[in-house]
């Protein structure tokens, strides 16, 4: 019996929070036997389990709303503490630390080395058939009190009902993301869910259905993920102050377990999951690097082992666990790899030494590592487009001891594989795949023979490759064909032991006598028949039983090779040009890979570009393509949902926000982009290049709607539009303002250069176009960190004179750093601006007499830039927020200011630093540009319930201290407020 594990207050009694035991069975499939008529022995053996499993609790991170983890709590459904037995038992472990497997027994460590307790088998199988369980009806009678990770099933994450919005920003939508690190496809069939990281955020995108779920928690940009095996278990690990490793729960979004302070000093660099999805290896970030285990469902902070690697070995930033063997890893540096073992013992780890006098051959740079499927070999991709192989050097009759020592592996050959360099190795199945920089993905057998190349003309460098879990439905598949299967009369006859632990089963060939080899399934001769299977429908517990072990859906993807026809293979190399994949290979090769590859799978390369990989239709379909360089510069529509997005590669991008969905784009491929602005009436999107360059575009086709302009003398870092249209002003980083007019030629107006004047002796920290109180001209004004607020006299400026009408030094010792016109809340007209002490100030836009100054937020660095949010026609015009961005920050402000610290509020947006700041036209949602990490982040502005939220907070701020109105009136004008 499983018990649920719950806070208790003092002053109640345990009876009021007690609750239903939840009935869990360790194995669905003796409990699917049990109601067939299993024998109670068998039952009781597979559902024997301690009744004070609760009390073995796994200390990860409570998840909140705001994306934060807080150390010592648990993650849960309800407010409160859950037990582990949920976890360990969707990990097929039970309390005793037993392991499930069918058939063949546990699988144990090397022999040299005792096995530790608590080894678990892949959650794969217990995962699975908890669905299959669910699916069937099967409860065991589980009720609405059990864990979201015991209940949880692919694709629900999609399914949920949006919760209400407690805070006054929450992340919608990213676009963009780390195109440094892989991309995992989550989920098969049709579905294309992927798995990839934006900044310091997990992104699950269902692309089809044009959905995201965020999983929030880090502080830092995420600087390494891994995948298990299932796809169901993510970890992620941060390199910064207080980094993280966090295990999350793909199928539920739930963090099940976080481990702090793994490596405090530098981070973490690599991460791996072991087969099993029990153990983690990570590899820090620092000069001398330290490598630990550890094992993430046990609620120890402390690694299992460690050791540490000298700086010799270079940087090594690659890990991998060997899929036969937890206690088996490799990593590499660009020059180095080490193998590695571990246990009782401890963790030990050999280096072998390579270089190009090894085989008199250029080696090149290492890539990455695997092991090989078949043999106790171990294969390195190189920049030189060569294999590395490495394996066991020992004696003709070596001991257990000597064959599990990482200091025997020695590199024994050097396969030249082609002349582009190797991006990416793994083994999938019983093929070893490649990644190269040209774009080409290739299969080749154990022996390194060519099976089949996938390539195409417009695919860059290869990151990573992922691919889906089940194979897609045959092309030939019909409802008469999979009943014409399934209706013989012949008996379905199973010899031999299924294997639960198998991770990646193969049909290899198909035999001549009719028996399917290499998979622990045979059937006998008489079942198959000229190349057909024929076999009853089978019962519901055996038909289970083999789809969760073949991970298919349907009797069809168990037999779809080809009956080995041909004794001799004949290779025919042919490069297709339409981006078509070559088969290269004739029949089956001897590992017994099939002639037609048929599982479909993602890349992610280099450039930012994600593909989809359909093998039965040999086509490459673009998911996603995103900005390969840093996003400076974003701009939203004034009358519509659209926002435009500008990268340092030239990529110019428009999306529909609401609906997000891409509609235009150009690249320009003179310069990088630094800045935009639309028009105040959106027709015009100007864009301020690197090389100093203005294009002035049309706002829905992004074509230029006038010559190009370079008359800044440096980079643009600002562009604005005066009110009516008649004005563009510019700021780059000569410390210079430029002034373009629209003017009458010919009939049609048109835009030319007025005039440029370097105003600062500083950078300029913003231009800002507003209108006189006593006209509607435009008034145009700059602000430099030189603490100098320049004012423009834009009626008497002529062609090449550009008029200064005053001149006003803003502060005395602070720097100010960004500037907006204040909203009319009182009869006096305001400017308001921020500094680096965290001091907001009020002047009055006819004097630039400083009227007020108040304490601004303060979250750990000074406003960089703030905007007013817009207000529609159904909001009150006195209310009014602001919107700001610090060093990694995006925040709201209540107004009016007035140094109150709970009128503010701030979340992380990038770690690594903000860029840009935009808002909708009616104020629903703030954007941000994350300038290095290549991501925008929408934020949804939820205001309905943040008046109370503040109300409250004040309120106890008042009471918790003494109130001194002699002291505070001109700081905390806001007592009528709450009163």
């Amino acid at each position: 019996m499983c018990w649920g594990v719950f806070p208790l207050a003092a002053d109640q009694p345990r009876s009021q929070h007690a609750l239903k035991p939840l009935s869990l069975s360790k194995d669905p499939l003796a409990a699917a036997k049990k109601k067939e008529g299993a024998s109670e022995d068998a039952a009781k053996e597979k559902e024997g389990a301690p009744e004070d499993a609760g009390a073995d609790v796994l200390l990860g991170p409570l998840w909140s709303p705001s994306g934060m983890v807080i150390r010592g709590t648990l993650p849960s459904t309800w407010a409160g503490r859950q037990d582990t037995t949920a976890l360990r038992t969707a990990l097929r472990e039970d309390t005793a630390g037993t392991i499930h497997l069918e058939g063949a027994g546990p699988a144990g460590p090397p022999p040299a080395l005792p096995e530790p307790k608590g080894a678990i088998s892949s959650p794969r199988s217990g995962c699975r058939e908890q669905e299959t369980q669910r699916m069937s009806g099967e409860d065991n009678g589980r009720d609405g009190s059990a864990s979201l990770v015991w209940e949880a099933v692919p694709g629900m994450l999609f399914q949920e009902d949006k919760q209400t919005r407690l805070h006054p920003l929450s992340l919608s939508w990213v676009w963009g993301y780390n195109s440094s690190l892989a991309v995992h496809s989550l989920m098969d069939g049709e579905d294309r869910v992927l798995l990839y990281v934006s900044s310091h955020t997990v992104v699950i995108h269902d692309v089809l259905g044009n959905k995201q779920y965020h999983l929030q928690g880090h502080t830092n940009a995420i600087s390494c993920l891994c995948v298990s095996e299932d796809r169901r278990w993510v970890a992620t690990a941060d390199r910064g102050p207080d980094a993280l490793i966090i295990v999350w729960d793909s199928f539920s979004g739930i963090p099940v377990r976080t481990i702090f302070e793994s490596h405090p000093e530098d981070g973490v660099s690599a991460i791996a999951i072991s087969q099993d999805a029990k153990y983690l290896a990570t590899i820090s970030g620092g000069t001398v690097q330290r490598v630990c285990v550890w094992n993430w469902t046990s609620p120890t902070e402390k690694p299992m082992c460690s050791t540490e690697l000298r700086p010799e070995f270079g940087y090594q930033d690659y890990v991998i666990f060997n899929p036969q063997n937890p206690y088996e890893f490799v990593s590499n540096s660009k020059t180095q790899v080490i193998f590695y073992l571990w246990g009782n013992a401890g963790l030990q780890y050999g280096a072998p030494l390579l270089s190009s006098k090894t085989f008199n051959s250029v080696v090149g740079h290492f890539s990455q590592s695997v092991f090989h499927f078949n043999t106790s070999q171990a294969l390195t991709g190189t920049s030189a487009g060569k294999l590395v192989v490495w394996d066991t050097v020992s004696p003709c009759t070596p001991s257990k001891e000597l064959r599990v020592k990482p200091h025997s592996m020695k590199a024994t050959k050097l396969v030249p594989m082609q002349k582009d360099s190797l991006t990416v190795l793994m083994v999938f199945e019983s093929c070893i795949v490649t990644g190269d920089v040209k774009g080409q993905v290739k299969f080749y057998n154990g022996e390194l023979r060519l099976l089949t190349c996938y390539s195409h003309s417009q695919v860059g460098p290869i990151r990573s490759i992922s691919f889906s879990k089940t194979p897609p439905d045959p092309p030939s598949a019909s409802p008469a064909c999979s009943t014409s299967c399934t209706s013989s009369s012949q008996p379905f006859v199973a010899r031999g032991t299924l294997f639960a632990a198998l991770r990646s089963t193969r049909l290899s060939e198909q035999t001549g006598n009719g028996s399917v080899c290499g998979a622990g399934l045979k059937l006998s001769s008489d079942l198959v028949r000229g190349g057909a299977v024929n076999m009853e429908p089978l019962t519901m517990v055996a038909w289970r039983h083999v789809k969760r072990l073949f991970r298919v859906s349907s009797i069809a993807h168990l037999f779809v090779y080809t009956p080995v026809t041909c004794k001799r293979q004949k290779l025919c190399r042919c490069h297709s040009s339409s981006g078509l994949p070559t088969q290269v290979e004739n029949g089956t090769g001897s590992s017994g890979f099939p002639r037609r590859f048929t599982r479909n799978f993602i890349l992610s390369t280099s450039d930012a570009t994600v593909l989809h990989v359909a093998t039965d239709r040999t086509n490459f379909d673009k998911v996603m393509e995103e900005a390969k360089k840093a996003v400076n510069a974003i701009a939203c529509h004034p009358r519509q949902a659209l926002i435009a997005v500008g990268s340092r590669c030239g990529l110019l991008k428009v999306w529909h926000y609401q609906q997000t969905k891409y509609l235009v784009s150009r690249i320009f491929t003179e310069a990088g982009i630094q800045c935009l602005s639309y028009d105040p009436e959106g027709y015009f999107l100007a864009a301020g290049f690197t090389d100093g360059s203005i294009y002035i575009l049309d706002a829905v086709s992004l074509q230029s709607s006038c010559k190009e302009f370079k008359f800044s003398r440096g980079p643009v870092t600002h562009i604005s539009f005066s009110h009516d249209l008649e004005y563009l002003a510019t700021a780059d980083e000569k410390y210079s303002v430029t002034v373009y007019k629209r003017v009458l030629q010919n009939g049609s107006k048109c835009w030319e250069h007025l005039a440029g004047l370097r105003s600062h002796y500083k950078p300029i920290r913003s231009i800002l176009f507003g209108v006189q109180l006593d006209s509607n001209k435009p008034r145009l004004l700059s602000l430099g960190e030189d603490r100098q607020l320049v004012e423009y006299d834009l009626n008497s400026s002529s062609k090449d004179h550009l008029v200064v009408l005053h001149r006003d030094q803003v502060e005395q010792v602070a720097v100010p750093l960004c500037l907006a016109w204040y909203p009319q809340l009182s009869t006096e007209s305001f400017i308001l601006t921020a500094n680096n002490c965290y001091k907001m100030k009020l002047y009055n836009t006819t004097t630039k007499m400083c009227r007020k100054t108040l304490l601004g937020p303060t979250y750990g660095s000074p406003l960089e830039k703030i905007q007013i949010l817009p207000t529609t026609d159904t909001m009150d015009p006195q209310k009014r927020y602001l919107a700001y961005i610090t060093k990694d920050k995006v925040g709201l402000q209540i107004l009016p200011v007035d140094g109150n610290p709970h009128k503010s509020s701030a979340f992380i947006c990038h770690p690594d630093g903000v860029s840009d700041l935009a808002s909708s036209y009616d104020g629903r949602y703030v954007f941000t540009a994350g300038g290095q990490d290549c991501t925008v982040m929408k934020w949804e502005v939820n205001l309905k319930n943040w008046k109370t939220i503040f109300t409250m907070h004040s309120c106890a701020a008042m009471v918790s201290i003494h109130w001194r109105p002699d002291r505070c009136q001109r700081i905390f004008p806001w007592r009528k407020f709450l009163l």
